[in-house]
Formats: structure tokens, C-alpha cells, sequence
């Protein structure tokens, strides 16, 4: 496998999103752990753009991510329709996955960190499962709130005690990418991959949509189904400035490339 450092970027709302393939990520984090490369991973949908349009430090850290992959479909369109036609979603489960399917023959060691009291230990025992071979160097759910600065030191002692390749977070959104910012150095794992929700998806613990409703840019709808009273303020007001961002950018870009043809 072979990739370059930093795949290409399309710019997404002001957000530099990663014009990639599911197999681009997959060769990208090969050659990451290959060379012992640190880099950290954001797998961004719609909620992690808007998150970014409000919040300068947090667009910063997606602007130094080695990826931000297009976890969502309208972030996969938006790209096709700057001019990047063979982006694919890289939606945060399935990349779970495919790592788990190609790691025992790859020897990658990997830590979960995240999820509720027990989670962690729970996706381990599925994907354990599901892919004998699967190394697992550590588990760790962290308290809910703040942890002390000693506290914050030994989970640090202990995922780089444990050599993993790859440590997966699993916080949500807009914290995990924080804590992959602010941990990088500190942690001498090559790669820190923070994917959300796959935490209990892959575990068992909440329902993925269909794949149809994933297809077609539903995904929201199939969770604001299943999480109403948590969910319902966010995509009432996320989803409608966000189609209305993206439209203002497109109709930008549009006026520049007339302009641009109209003086040649």
C-alpha cells in the first residue's frame, strides 16, 4: 500500500474536507502506521461543519488533522459538485470495520477510548469476535466531566504503555476532536481516530439506519427517529442553515467561474 501524508482537500463551508475513498483512508492510515507518522483522524459529517462555522479553534484543529473524512452523504455531494467526482463517504463505522477486517493480517494493535461505563469493553468483545486475530492492546471509558491533570497524565502513561497502533475515540463530537488535538503529542500511538457514535454502533448499544436511508442522505431522520428529545433542537436548526450555506457557497462559485469565462 502507498499514500500520500496528507490526502487532497475540497473546501467545504470554510472546512477542509479530505477528497477520498474509503480505500484511500485505509492506504492512508497503512502508511501512517508503516511509517510511525502521528496524525489524527476526524470523521466529519454535517453536525462537525457547523460545529467548525461557529468555532475557530475547532475549525483549526480539522485544518491540522492528517484526514477529515466526508462521513456524511451531503458532504460527498457538496464535494462532486466542486469538482470532486470519485469522493466516497467514509462514514466512521464502516472504517472501523474495514481496519478490523484487514488488521490481523497487518498485526495493528488498537485502543478504544470512549463510550459510556462499559462500552469500550463491549466493542472490543464484538470486533474480537467478529475478526479473530484482532489485537487489542487497551480499553478505557473516562469519567463523565473534567479529569484532573494527574488523572489526564496516567491515562496518557497507560495507552502509550500498551503500544497500540491505532487509538480510537470515541466522544462525540465536537469533544473527541479536541482531545485528539490536544493529546497528539503526548500520545506515541501513530494514529488517534475519533468516530462518535460507531462506538455504540458496532457495539450493539444504538441502531444504525438502513443502508438505503445512509444511501440517500437520511441518516439524520432514521436518529432523530430513535433520539427525538436529545436530537430534535440540533437538526432543526443544523440542517436548514446548512443547505442554505452550502447553496450560498455553490452560487458563489458559480458566479466566479462565469466571471472568470467571461474575460478569457
Amino acid at each position: 500500500m502507498s499514500a500520500p501524508s496528507r490526502p487532497p482537500r475540497v473546501e467545504i463551508l470554510g472546512v477542509p474536507v479530505s477528497a477520498i475513498t474509503l480505500q484511500d483512508a485505509v492506504m492512508t492510515i497503512d502508511a501512517w502506521i508503516r511509517s510511525r507518522r502521528r496524525h489524527y483522524v476526524c470523521v466529519t459529517g454535517v453536525h462537525g461543519i457547523m460545529e467548525c462555522r461557529r468555532d475557530a479553534a475547532l475549525r483549526e484543529i480539522h485544518a491540522s488533522a492528517g484526514m477529515v473524512t466526508p462521513d456524511g452523504m451531503p458532504l460527498v455531494w457538496m464535494a462532486h459538485r466542486l469538482g470532486r467526482p470519485r469522493v466516497r463517504r467514509v462514514y466512521g463505522p464502516d472504517l472501523m470495520r474495514e481496519i478490523a477486517r484487514i488488521s490481523p493480517a497487518l498485526g495493528y494493535r488498537h485502543y478504544y477510548f470512549g463510550g459510556g461505563p462499559g462500552l469500550a469493553d463491549k466493542l472490543s468483545e464484538t470486533l474480537r469476535a467478529a475478526h479473530p486475530g484482532l489485537v487489542v492492546a487497551g480499553t478505557f471509558s473516562p469519567p463523565f466531566g473534567a479529569v484532573t491533570a494527574e488523572e489526564d497524565e496516567a491515562i496518557v502513561r497507560a495507552i502509550n504503555a500498551s503500544r497500540p497502533d491505532i487509538v480510537w475515540v470515541g466522544l462525540s463530537t465536537p469533544k473527541q476532536e479536541r482531545w485528539m488535538s490536544a493529546h497528539r503529542d503526548r500520545i506515541e500511538a501513530p494514529v488517534l481516530i475519533g468516530v462518535g457514535a460507531a462506538f455504540d454502533f458496532l457495539a450493539g448499544t444504538k441502531r444504525q439506519a438502513p443502508r438505503w436511508m445512509q444511501r440517500n442522505g437520511l441518516e439524520w431522520a432514521f436518529r432523530l427517529g430513535t433520539e427525538p428529545r436529545r436530537l430534535w433542537r440540533r437538526y432543526a436548526s443544523m440542517i436548514p442553515r446548512f443547505v442554505a450555506l452550502a447553496t450560498a457557497q455553490l452560487i458563489r462559485r458559480d458566479r466566479t467561474a462565469g466571471r472568470a469565462e467571461n474575460t478569457v
